[in-house]
């Protein structure tokens, strides 16, 4: 048996047991929703099944006492909103959060419009469902997931209009979030030990998207992370926070796959990113990220590919030091240097150590 194979079964035994182990102790399998995406013709449902303790699905938090940006209009992102600050109000260890038990293969109903659909969550209790005509209007809306158990939960979907021309692509972790990952211990303290509602953002980021998006209101905003969707609700609130756009956040599992034992980062961003573009396919992007290890590599090789699909690409540096932590070196990864073909084949690629140096730039995306 492969060590993959091994890994894979041993995560199944566990997640058996501390099934039945939480159903004695009167927790219940709930659908955790997250937000999807699409076009006019096809739609992405997203979500997942994990055990929960009955009280945590009561807790009520009023909008207003978290000073939820007013231009969210919409009942469909309010809710949204309103549903990820219930689940995110009340700091926790961040630790907590990665230590879930998801129930696989549950039998699910999604409904999206006049439209029902069967399916069942995967063996991670993942819920990752392609709906074609689905006949919903450019704009937030919400479709219901049902359980086999009787549980319906509504789940935001943004369905980005055929008239845009121009999207966002994000990463997270040091782009807009300061988490000093290329540096073990401060990683580890970020993501396991401190309060989630304490994270700091880069500053000026914010900002830099609000200016970059005011001329194009109809344009997507997606954020591209290798991080774990048991921080969703950690995210969404920190995006919320600090005021960026609202947006689909496309993570990935750590788990084993049936190849190795731990999912590869760089292919998760290089897969979803093709998707984008597949689905959306007169939208031109622009691709945000840091210089510290692969984001340079991953949005260079896309727009010498596909060099009619990137507007820009806008990279945050990292100081000395963090290159050092990062990859050894303090010379920058290749694909942030001054010479690349994506330069030289007329994409602009910005740089800057925060989003008020990346602003001033920005005269140069046409």
């Amino acid at each position: 048996m492969a060590l993959a194979d091994f890994a894979r079964n041993f995560e199944d035994g566990i997640n058996r047991r501390g099934t039945v182990r939480l159903r004695k102790r009167g927790w219940i399998p709930t659908v955790i929703p997250y937000a999807g995406y699409g076009s006019t013709h096809a739609l992405k449902v997203l979500a997942r099944v994990i055990m929960t303790q009955p009280e945590h699905l009561n807790t009520r938090v009023r909008l207003d006492r978290f000073g939820l940006p007013g231009h969210i209009k919409n009942s469909a992102v309010r809710d949204f909103a309103e549903q990820v600050i219930e689940t995110s109000a009340v700091a926790q260890r961040g630790w907590r959060q990665f230590f879930t038990t998801q129930v696989g293969f549950l039998p699910v109903t999604v409904q999206v419009g006049e439209k029902r659909i069967h399916t069942r969550s995967d063996r991670n209790g993942y819920i990752d469902l392609l709906v074609e005509e689905h006949g919903l209007t450019p704009g937030w809306h919400e479709v219901t997931i049902t359980s086999a158990l009787g549980e319906s939960v509504n789940a935001p979907v943004m369905i980005v209009s055929p008239q845009a021309t121009t999207g966002l692509i994000s990463d997270i972790d040091d782009t807009i979030l300061v988490t000093w990952l290329p540096r073990a211990t401060l990683s580890f303290w970020n993501s396991f030990v401190k309060h989630t509602n304490s994270r700091q953002t880069v500053p000026g980021m914010a900002e830099l998207y609000k200016h970059l998006l005011h001329s194009t209101p109809e344009a997507p905003v997606f954020y591209l992370s290798t991080g774990a969707w048991n921080t969703y609700g950690t995210l969404l609130e920190f995006i919320r926070r600090y005021r960026f756009p609202l947006g689909p956040l496309l993570l990935t599992d750590w788990g084993p796959t049936p190849n190795a034992v731990f999912r590869s980062g760089q292919e998760h961003k290089k897969t979803q990113l093709r998707n984008l573009l597949i689905m959306f396919p007169n939208i031109k992007w622009i691709l945000v990220g840091d210089d510290g290890q692969h984001d340079p590599l991953i949005y260079d090789e896309l727009a010498r590919e596909h060099p009619a699909r990137v507007r820009a690409i806008l990279l945050r540096e990292l100081g000395i030091v963090e290159q050092v932590l990062s990859h050894g070196t303090p010379e920058r990864s290749v694909g942030s240097r001054h010479d690349t073909d994506t330069e030289r084949d007329g994409t602009p690629v910005l740089r800057g150590a925060n989003g008020a140096v990346l602003l001033q730039q920005t005269h140069r995306i046409s």
